[in-house]
Parts: structure tokens; sequence; C-alpha cells
């Protein structure tokens, strides 16, 4: 069964603004720009007929597409959709000592050693391991044509190089910025990128 999946990136919440390490063991609000993000989003695709809504189950995704799920779009959530988890620095504000380690990370990762991770932390081979539940319900649920799933910006980077078949490696291929959006297409067998990280929906929200 073809399907159409919409994939967005949650709104601003204050910790982003900071520049502090937001993963899985943070829950946080959407701030006003981040309403104001997930409004936009909502009045530029509020005529497309979703199916189903799909979210981790951190609030900050769930806030982003209310207006969405208040219409009665049957809702899933899944942890396997949340965010990676960052260990020590989890919630940690931006560091000489932190920007360091983690640009250590992404050459470990960009150069293929995806089991590399931060003490406490999630690999990206982790992380994939809990998006194959979430990609494999995706492809057998056949009552969804048109669905929006709303998650979190290094998972999304890894849930897209698992949906288009790449290796994680990649996974700093795919840009992102609050509610930015990719658009992929199902044809039964294989994903084809349709959108890629669009973001014209968000003028509005950044005149100041």
């Amino acid at each position: 069964m073809e399907k159409l999946i919409y994939i967005i990136r949650h709104g601003e919440t204050d910790l982003n603004r900071q520049g502090i390490m937001q993963g899985r063991g943070v829950d946080a609000d959407l701030n006003e720009r981040g309403r104001c993000q997930a409004e936009a989003f909502y009045n530029r695709y509020k005529d497309v007929a979703f199916d189903e809504v799909i979210t981790s189950t951190l609030k900050r995704t769930h806030q982003t597409v209310s207006k969405f799920t208040e219409q009665g779009i049957p809702w899933v959530q899944y942890s396997g959709l949340d965010e990676i988890a960052w260990g020590k620095y989890e919630g940690k504000e931006s560091s000489e000592e932190l920007r360091a380690d983690f640009k250590i990370m992404l050459e470990h990762w960009s150069s293929g050693n995806l089991s590399f991770k931060f003490e406490g932390a999630e690999s990206p081979l982790e992380l994939k391991e809990r998006q194959l539940e979430v990609l494999e319900t995706l492809i057998k649920n056949d009552q969804s044509e048109r669905i929006l799933i709303c998650m979190h910006g290094r998972a999304m980077r890894i849930f897209l190089c698992l949906l288009l078949d790449k290796p994680l490696s990649m996974m700093n291929d795919f840009q992102h910025t609050n509610t930015s959006l990719y658009i992929l297409r199902y044809d039964g067998k294989h994903f084809h990128m349709i959108d890629f990280n669009n973001t014209d929906h968000l003028i509005e929200c950044e005149k100041d």
C-alpha cells in the first residue's frame, strides 16, 4: 500500500534557544516561538487529510501537533521515537568540554563508529533498535495512507537514514530546524524523498 509520510521536528523550547542538551531525559514544553511554529505548521497543512498522527512520548512533540490531534485524528505515541539520550550531558549548558566531546562524538559517528556514545548515553545503533519497531508498524498499517510524524532532531536524522536505507554515518546529511518538514512516499517496498527540510511555513515566526 502506498503512503505519504510527513515527518517534522518539534517546535522550539527554551532549552533549544539556550543551546542546552535536550534528549530523551528532558521533557520540556514549547516556548512562545515553538507555539508559533506549531501554529504556522498547522495553518499550512491543516487541509491534508491525515489518517494518523504519530509522536514520541515527550510532550514537546504532543504540543507541536496538538491542533491535529484535537480534531480527533487517531494519535499513537511510540517511545521508539523519543530523542536520543545524551547521558552525562543531558540538560547541560554548552561548555568548552561539551563542545569538544560533541565534536569527537560526531567524528566517530561520521566515520562509522556508531556504537560510540557519552557516559550514560545512547548510541545511534541503540536508537536504531528502538526505531525498528516503529518502522515495522508503519509499513504494516494498511489503514493509514497519510501519516504525520512529530519527533526530535537527532532521532529524526537516524529515522530518515533507516527509512531511506542509508548508512547511519550519513545522518548529518539531513538538516533540520524546529518544525522543518520532510515528506516521503512509500511505494509498498521503498521510501522515496519528496520534500527535504521544508521551512516555508515558518516565515511569520522568524520576523523577530
